[in-house]
C-alpha cells in the first residue's frame, strides 16, 4: 500500500477510537461560601 493510504487509515482508526471513549468525565463542583466575609464599616474597632 502507499504511504498516503496507510496514513489515512491510521487517522481514521485513531479518530474512531477517540470517538468511542467512555471514560468518566470530570464534574465541576461549585462550593458556596459558608459565611460571608466582614465588610468595611468605615470605623476602626
Amino acid at each position: 500500500m502507499s504511504k498516503c493510504i496507510k496514513f489515512v487509515a491510521m487517522v481514521a482508526f485513531v479518530g474512531a477510537v477517540a470517538a468511542c471513549d467512555n471514560s468518566p468525565k470530570e464534574e465541576i463542583v461549585i462550593i458556596e461560601p459558608i459565611s460571608t466575609e466582614p465588610t468595611f464599616t468605615g470605623k476602626y474597632k
